[in-house]
């Protein structure tokens, strides 16, 4: 493992503490680890290769997707680039281990003969990251986030879990950033509580939250979000589209938080097709922006699994939105009050 290189700070108001993340919008390697359904390697590829051309500069994964495929396709096209062109964010907190009769789904990873269990112990983050490098075939880390603390994940054994994070992993991972095998440190989860929890016991670099901050919901990211302003704390928001719920070009999808969604949530979710369609404006442009105008966002990460779910997100990235589209949200209670808007 050798030292990772120092990188320039291009914005050092909106990212104190990861300077060189330097893409707005970041593709997400979870679908390309065959979330819920197959992707070929040539398909995964192309779409790998597609996000660069699209200019796409930072790649997020994990071992859980797909129990290491998803790095593993990273790996193969990215280790053909020149290493300091792109940064890199995994994760750390389950380890992947064969097992040939793994042929159940249940994690929503169609993917055979490996199966992934959690280990937020010392030595289980020293292996996960050894074999992540392995995997992505590269030296170093940019971003290394401690994967689903939190009473979300675990219930009643959240208190456990929780400690060990602070004690081992949490104090593991920043022995790596000192070392040079990473650049960054922090968690990816999908709940503030836990965020708020870690930040005042634990100094991070950066937060992923996944699902919180996004154009269809705000209230339960409040408080994560000024802690992350008032602390320096760089926040990835992942899942923009709350499962798919606001990515349709002509009406809400059927799921939301990895799950079916209610009837309600799918009224709620009809609402902002309707009112943005006044504007002319696309909802699925609408919640890639939106993120980013906060201040304390420095990329979206959006999962991407082909050449055209890679060409929508760019392209949706690009759309200009009228002024009046975000003051309609507002006006029709769709937006928090004081949620800053693009």
């Amino acid at each position: 493992m050798t030292q990772a290189t120092t990188r320039p700070n291009p914005d050092a108001a909106k990212a104190q503490r990861v300077p060189w993340l330097r893409s707005p919008l970041s593709f997400g390697g979870a679908p390309i680890g065959n979330l819920y359904e197959s992707v070929d390697d040539d398909k995964a590829a192309a779409a790998i290769t597609r996000a660069w051309q699209q200019g796409i500069r930072h790649f997020d994964t994990a071992p859980y997707y797909g129990y290491g495929l998803s790095e593993s396709r990273l790996g193969d096209v990215l280790s053909d680039l020149t290493r300091d062109s792109y940064t890199l964010s995994t994760k750390v907190g389950r380890v992947i281990e064969a097992d040939h009769g793994h042929t159940h789904h249940d994690d929503g990873f169609i993917v055979d003969g490996r199966r992934a269990h959690f280990d937020y112990s010392r030595d289980g983050i020293m292996r996960s990251v050894e074999a992540s490098l392995s995997r992505l075939r590269t030296d170093h880390i940019d971003v290394l986030l401690l994967h689903d603390i939190g009473a979300l994940t675990h219930g009643a054994h959240h208190a456990a879990v929780l400690r060990q994070a602070l004690d081992e992993a949490l104090p593991a991972m920043a022995e790596l950033r000192a070392q040079g095998v990473c650049d960054a440190i922090g968690i990816g989860v999908n709940e503030e509580a836990v965020c708020l929890e870690v930040m005042p016991q634990f100094p991070l670099d950066v937060i992923m939250l996944a699902g919180r901050y996004t154009l269809f919901e705000q209230q339960h990211s409040e408080g994560v979000m000024a802690q992350a302003q008032a602390r320096g704390v760089a926040i990835l928001a992942a899942g923009p589209y709350n499962s798919g719920l606001l990515g349709g070009t002509n009406g809400p999808g059927s799921f939301y938080n990895y799950a079916p969604a209610d009837d309600a949530t799918i009224e709620r979710a009809r609402h902002f097709y309707e009112i943005l369609a006044h504007s002319h404006t696309e909802v699925g442009a609408a919640a890639l922006q939106f993120p980013l105008a906060h201040p304390a966002v420095l990329s979206v990460v959006c999962g991407l699994r082909s050449v055209a779910e890679v060409d929508s997100a760019t392209a949706r990235m690009q759309a200009p939105i009228p002024a009046e589209a975000w003051h309609a949200l507002r006006e029709e209670g769709l937006l928090r009050s004081g949620t800053p808007t693009p």
